[in-house]
């Protein structure tokens, strides 16, 4: 195995090159990235996919759209971004040039912030091509799905032995050599303690000023019930997003 991921080694012109792949794919790549716009248009899809996170346990209520929205505003706000930032600029990798290498790679994967619209293949592409601040929540998500444990784990392993057929623009990519190892092992914690185990990145485990933001949004299960203490309808939802500029804290996880 790697000692050092390629992200970290490789020259730019050569991750991007790597990140977009060959020609012959491009055309899949732009068709699910239309899909996933498309898929915003679909307001049925969003209720079954609430309803069936609702009957599994993993959601304790479900929010109002205008919750749901401004909830995924404050979660990109508060917490993807600036975590994200604070991990990338601890391991001297651009911010926007990586942004960019995940765009090429599949551009479907940053469409969906909550990941509600999402495909089973959208999901595991994400968890494969980044190193999460907290995997809970996508597992969560997975487990919307028949199978979709399942299928994470087959591809966690292919990336492991180099047959996944994105290996090669997920290499260029993925920011620590043993991710795709710690993250198998995170399947089978998850399946024996589901939302009770934890696979942290290393700015959110060493700080603990990122770790109360993980608490709040690290797992769908805390981080809708953040979604339903926020206003219910769209003119308060409105005055929240405009008026509230920092993590408000008497919301969060205690």
């Amino acid at each position: 195995m790697a000692t050092t991921a390629a992200r970290l080694h490789e020259p730019p012109h050569r991750l991007v090159r790597q990140a977009a792949g060959p020609v012959r794919v491009w055309p899949g790549k732009v068709g699910r990235f239309g899909a996933s716009i498309a898929a915003y248009a679909g307001g049925a899809r969003i209720d079954a996919r609430l309803a069936s996170l609702h009957a599994k346990g993993i959601l304790d209520a479900v929010p109002t759209r205008a919750q749901l929205a401004v909830g995924a505003y404050d979660m990109l706000r508060f917490w993807i971004t600036p975590v994200a930032a604070d991990y990338y600029a601890d391991m001297g990798i651009d911010f926007r040039f990586h942004q960019m290498l995940r765009f090429l790679d599949e551009p479907a994967s940053l469409t969906d912030p909550i990941g509600l619209l999402s495909t089973p293949d959208a999901i595991i592409g994400h968890l494969l091509q980044v190193v999460h601040a907290s995997a809970t929540y996508d597992m969560q998500l997975l487990e919307m799905f028949d199978g979709g444990l399942d299928e994470l784990e087959r591809q966690a392993l292919a990336m492991l032995d180099g047959s996944h057929p994105r290996a090669a623009s997920i290499g260029a990519i993925v920011e620590e050599p043993d991710y795709h190892c710690r993250l198998l092992g995170f399947v089978a914690e998850h399946r024996a303690r589901p939302g009770g185990a934890t696979l942290l990145r290393s700015n959110v485990a060493a700080k603990p000023e990122l770790r109360e933001l993980e608490r709040t949004f690290g797992a769908m299960t805390t981080s809708f019930r953040y979604f339903c203490r926020l206003p219910p309808d769209w003119p308060g939802a409105l005055r929240h997003a405009l008026r509230v500029r920092r993590f408000p804290h008497a919301l969060a996880e205690p």
